[in-house]
């Protein structure tokens, strides 16, 4: 039971920022870079991306054994796109504002790589409860990184987060935060601080082949080659 629930926190938590789809696995940057402009965007997009990541990756993962291989990609993408369906109509219904503010990068959650990624890579080989936390893990890492850009870009860009005046007196807005070349500044160093906090990130003990992971098959396909050298000279 406890080896059960390790394995459960395991996949929740691989998706902050081990695994991040946006600042690790760098997928949907797209999206990232084009909604982060305010954090109540980023909110938004994270929520209903986590929301179509975890429904997704039940029902595919429920029928995992009956989609035929051949056109399991247009299966994903057809369950993939009803979700997006009801997110985009319950935005539309409840929050205007939000839908016109996403745009078209709403309804193109149906081709976001990390939703169709964690669809053929994970809940297509495993059964409904790992895939569903799976996909709340990585729709929780990907809300945290949007909403951290969100809040960066605002507060530089415009001197508010979530609309409340932050830097009001305090210092001008600087504007080119809200434009692409400051979005691609804040996610490069967000890119960077994932990588130091993940295990990836470590600096290696040393260098040289001595340190190599790889140098004893090195090594041993270094030897095999000498011997054959050998072999054909003799």
């Amino acid at each position: 039971m406890e080896k059960k629930k390790h394995s459960l926190l395991h996949e929740f938590t691989k998706g902050i920022v081990k695994e991040n789809p946006v600042l690790r696995l760098v997928l949907g940057c797209c999206a990232t870079l084009a909604v982060t402009t305010a954090a109540s965007n980023a909110i938004g997009m994270g929520a209903a991306t986590t929301f179509v990541l975890v429904c997704s990756n039940g029902v595919i993962s429920l029928l995992r054994k009956v989609i035929p291989d051949k056109v399991r990609i247009p299966a994903f993408i057809t369950v993939i796109a009803g979700f997006v369906t009801v997110v985009q109509l319950f935005i539309q219904a409840f929050s205007p504002s939000l839908d016109k503010a996403l745009g078209v990068f709403l309804p193109l959650i149906v081709v976001n790589c990390i939703i169709l990624g964690r669809a053929e890579m994970f809940a297509s080989k495993n059964k409904v409860l790992p895939s569903l936390i799976d996909g709340l893990g990585m729709g929780v890492g990907f809300t945290a990184a949007l909403l951290c850009m969100g809040i960066i870009r605002e507060l530089l860009g415009a001197g508010t987060v979530f609309g409340i005046p932050i830097l009001s007196g305090f210092m001008e807005p600087i504007i080119i935060f809200l434009l692409p070349p400051g979005g691609f500044f804040v996610f490069g160093m967000l890119v960077a601080i994932a990588g130091k906090l993940s295990e990836e990130g470590k600096a290696p003990a040393g260098t040289g082949c001595a340190h190599c992971p790889l140098a004893a098959s090195c090594s041993k396909a270094a030897g095999e080659k000498t011997c054959s050298g050998k072999e054909d000279a003799e």
